[in-house]
Formats: C-alpha cells, structure tokens, sequence
C-alpha cells in the first residue's frame, strides 16, 4: 500500500486558498479535484452533507459570489481555520471556516455564522 502524502502547513494553506479561488471564479472542475470523495460539509443551515450533496444544494451559491478576502489563515496540523469577508454584489459578510485536511485533499468543511448547540438540523441534511 502506497503511502499517502503528508499534508504540512503550507499545503494546507494552498489547498485553503485554491478551494476559495475554485470558489469565487465559479470553477466546478477545480473545485471537485481538492474535495475528498467522502468530504463532508457542515453549517447553520447543513448537518454534516455528503460531497454529491454539497455539490447539489451549496455549490449553486458560487454564481452569487464575487469574491473573498481573506482575513486569516491559522494552519494546525491538518486544520486550517480561516476567517473571510465574502462579496455578493453591494453586500459583504464574513464567516470563519474549519477546512480538515487529509494527505492533499479536504475531507470536511465547518463554516462558523451562528448555529446553535445541538444543530437544528437533522445530520446528513439541509435547511431549506
């Protein structure tokens, strides 16, 4: 069995930044090759959504940005945590991420604007 790339700070960092990149140019394609098959995103309105579901629900989102400024970027050990202002046309927002890393790929997302503890929403599904 081939071993897997280790991911260190400044890969992390880059897969980071080309994930928002991927993002605001609205570049699917880029996009699909830094996601892990079993990647996993999570937010207010997203319990822990597989990648076919992400793609589904969140990624049409990308058409409304224009894009990101980042604020901060903490890489540690596998965990980049990342705090942005967003653009969608006159209005900006800014939220922190958590982008978990595995080898050169990134296996889970969090995104931090306001959930509550328990997660309203059922895992495994999407707020509408």
């Amino acid at each position: 069995m081939a071993a897997r790339p280790m991911a260190t700070p400044q890969s992390v960092g880059k897969l980071v930044w080309a994930c928002f990149a991927a993002y605001a140019s609205k570049d699917r394609e880029a996009i699909e090759v830094l996601l892990a098959d079993d990647f996993h995103f999570t937010s207010p309105l997203d319990n822990r959504i597989d990648r076919e579901t992400y793609f589904e629900v969140c990624w049409p989102n990308s058409e409304r940005i224009d894009g990101f400024e980042i604020q901060r970027l903490t890489v540690d050990g596998d965990h980049a945590f990342v705090t942005y202002e967003g653009r969608m046309g006159k209005e900006r927002f800014r939220n922190t991420e958590v982008h978990t890393v595995r080898g050169n790929k990134i296996v889970e997302v969090e995104v931090y604007f306001g959930w509550k503890v328990p997660h309203p929403v059922r895992t495994g599904t999407h707020k509408d």
